[in-house]
């Protein structure tokens, strides 16, 4: 079970990033842009790097939406290895059962 303040600092991270999506896709397109002239790109590109660190899509980490791991996370159902093997078990998982051979 991950610490409840590690969860919480998710939470804040995913509304953060949430919140300014538009606003960093359109500065990102303007730096990007080389038809603008270079006072207008260093502007954008400072504006860019003065938003939050925490608004950054990649600084989110997936996990599990029951106990908040972060290791083992699986995409398709939103759990980590644990939880799943005990929802395949229990045949919570359309089209997944567990092998034997």
């Amino acid at each position: 079970m991950a610490k409840t303040s590690v969860t919480e600092r998710e939470k804040r991270r995913a509304h953060l990033s949430n919140k300014t999506r538009a606003k960093r896709e359109k500065l990102r397109e303007a730096v990007s842009n080389i038809h603008l002239n270079d006072e207008e790109r260093l502007s954008a590109m400072q504006k860019l790097q003065a938003l939050p660190r925490d608004s950054s899509p990649s600084r989110r980490r997936n996990r599990c939406k029951l106990c908040g791991r972060p290791r083992a996370y699986n995409r398709l159902t939103g759990l980590c290895r644990l939880h799943m093997r005990t929802a395949v078990m229990n045949g919570l998982v359309p089209g997944m059962h567990k092998s034997s051979w």
